[in-house]
C-alpha cells in the first residue's frame, strides 16, 4: 500500500470511528470515548479537519467533573458490548463516565494542534478546563510529589509489569460473577488474564462503595502506585500548558510551578538497582522489577539521565520494531500480551516528541521509521509484536491512524 493509500485509509478510519463529536478507539472492542485516545484522535484530525480536531477535545472536556477530573471513559450512548459499563461505575455523572482518569496528554497535543493549524479562541476556552484537570492531578494523585495511579486503567497501560507489586496486594476473590466482553472481540491470549480482571473490578467496586471520594481512595484504596509515565507526561503537559498560557496572555506561573514540584520529587522513583526511574508502590515502597516504556518518556519531560538512557537503548536494541512496553530481558516479557511487551505506535509517538525536544534527531528518525514499517506491513492495529511485527489487539484503531497522519507518515520515515 502506498503512502497516499495509507493516508486515505487513516482518514477513513478516523471518520468511520466518529460518533458525532467524539471518536471511539475501535468498533466493538471499545465502543465509548476514551480520554487519551481522544487527544490523539484530535491530533490526527488536525491534519485534515482542524474544526473536528477542536470539537474532539471540547467533547472530552464536556464530561469534566466539578472536581476538575476528566474521566477515562465517557459513556455518551449505551452499548452492552463493553464491560464494565456505566452501571458498574455508578458515579452519577451526566454524561455517564468512569470514576478514574487517564494520562493527561491533552495539553501536549492541544499545543501541537494550535501550533500547526491555529484555533486560538477554541484553545482559550479549553485552557481553564485543562488547568483545572492538572490541579486535580496535583491535589489527588501526587501525594509524594510524583504522579500516582489508583487503578492500572488510570495509567492507560493496564497490565504492564509496572503494576505487579501493587496488584499482588489487591484481593479480587470477592468480586462476584461478571462477563467480560473484550475477549469476545480479540484473541484472549493478548489480553489481561482473569486474575488481573478480578482485581481491576475489585478496585472499581471500592471506588463506587466510597462514592468516588478522592480522599478515601488516596488514603485507603487497595492500589496506589507511582507511575513514571504519567509523571513525565504531567511535567511536559504542565510546561506546555504554561506555553499555552503565554500564547493566550495568561499567567504561566501556576503550571510552571506544578511541573517544578513534580520534577523535584523524581528521586523518589529512582531505582538504583535498575538504574532507571521506575514504578513504585506508594503503600509498601516496593519497586517494579523491570524497566518499562514509561521510563522512555523521560525526554518528553526534559529529563536526561545517561545511566537510564543506556538501559533504554539496550532494551530497544533487543527488539526490531519500536520501543517495547516491557524489557525483553525481563522474565515478565510477553511480546503479544497487551502491555507486557508489545510496542505501541502511540507511545512511540510520545517518545518521539521527547526525542525531538532533546535534539535526538537520529533516534527520532529510527523510531519513526520502525513505527511506519509496522503500520505499512500490518495495518492500523492497536499494538504490535516488537520482534516480528505481528499485529495485535483491535484493528482499524483510531490512535494508530491518528499518529500515522500526524507523525509516522513523514516522507523520510
Amino acid at each position: 500500500m502506498t503512502m497516499t493509500d495509507l493516508d486515505a485509509t487513516a482518514r477513513e478510519i478516523l471518520r468511520g470511528n466518529d460518533r458525532g463529536g467524539y471518536t471511539i478507539p475501535t468498533a466493538g472492542l471499545y465502543p465509548f470515548q476514551w480520554n487519551w485516545d481522544s487527544a490523539f484522535a484530535a491530533w490526527g484530525f488536525s491534519t485534515f479537519d482542524p474544526d473536528r480536531a477542536w470539537t474532539e477535545l471540547e467533547t472530552l472536556f464536556s464530561a469534566q467533573w466539578d472536581t476538575g477530573m476528566v474521566p477515562h471513559i465517557v459513556f455518551h450512548k449505551e452499548d452492552d458490548g463493553y464491560f464494565p459499563g456505566p452501571s458498574v461505575w455508578g458515579p452519577g455523572t451526566t454524561p455517564a463516565s468512569s470514576g478514574i482518569s487517564q494520562p493527561p496528554v491533552a495539553a501536549i497535543l492541544a499545543r501541537k494542534i494550535h501550533d500547526s493549524v491555529g484555533g486560538t479562541e477554541r484553545l482559550r476556552a479549553l485552557y481553564p478546563r485543562m488547568l483545572a484537570w492538572h490541579r486535580w492531578w496535583r491535589d489527588w494523585r501526587c501525594p509524594e510529589g510524583v504522579a500516582c495511579v489508583t487503578h492500572p486503567w488510570e495509567s492507560g497501560r493496564d497490565n504492564c509489569p509496572d503494576w505487579d507489586p501493587g496488584m499482588a496486594n489487591v484481593d479480587g476473590s470477592q468480586v462476584g460473577t461478571y462477563t467480560r466482553r473484550d475477549t469476545g472481540h480479540v484473541d484472549a491470549s493478548m489480553r489481561p488474564g482473569k486474575e488481573d480482571y478480578d482485581r481491576y473490578i475489585a478496585m472499581v467496586q471500592f471506588g463506587r462503595a466510597c462514592g468516588w471520594d478522592q480522599k478515601t481512595i488516596l488514603e485507603d484504596g487497595p492500589f496506589l502506585m507511582a507511575d513514571p509515565a504519567i509523571t513525565f507526561i504531567l511535567i511536559r503537559a504542565n510546561r506546555d500548558l504554561a506555553a499555552i498560557a503565554e500564547t493566550l496572555g495568561e499567567d504561566p506561573t501556576e503550571p510552571l510551578a506544578m511541573a517544578a514540584e513534580i520534577e523535584a520529587a523524581l528521586p523518589s522513583i529512582w531505582n538504583d538497582e535498575l538504574q532507571a526511574y521506575c514504578a513504585r508502590d506508594a503503600r509498601t515502597g516496593e519497586f517494579a522489577s523491570a524497566i518499562s516504556s514509561g521510563a522512555a518518556l523521560g525526554l518528553l519531560a526534559g529529563v536526561e539521565n545517561a545511566a537510564m538512557e543506556e538501559k533504554l537503548a539496550a532494551m530497544w536494541d533487543r527488539v526490531r520494531y519500536g520501543i517495547p512496553s516491557n524489557d525483553p530481558a525481563a522474565d515478565s516479557f510477553d511480546p503479544r500480551r497487551y502491555w507486557r511487551g508489545p510496542t505501541w505506535p502511540v507511545v512511540n509517538a510520545l517518545i518521539a516528541i521527547g526525542l525531538t525536544s532533546a535534539g535526538r534527531s537520529a533516534e527520532e528518525r529510527r523510531l519513526r521509521k520502525e513505527t511506519a514499517e509496522l503500520i505499512r506491513s500490518g495495518g492500523f492495529f492497536e499494538y504490535f509484536d516488537p520482534l516480528d511485527a505481528t499485529p495485535c489487539g483491535g484493528d482499524r484503531f483510531t490512535w494508530t491512524a491518528a499518529i500515522w497522519l500526524a507523525w509516522a507518515n513523514r516522507e523520510d520515515a
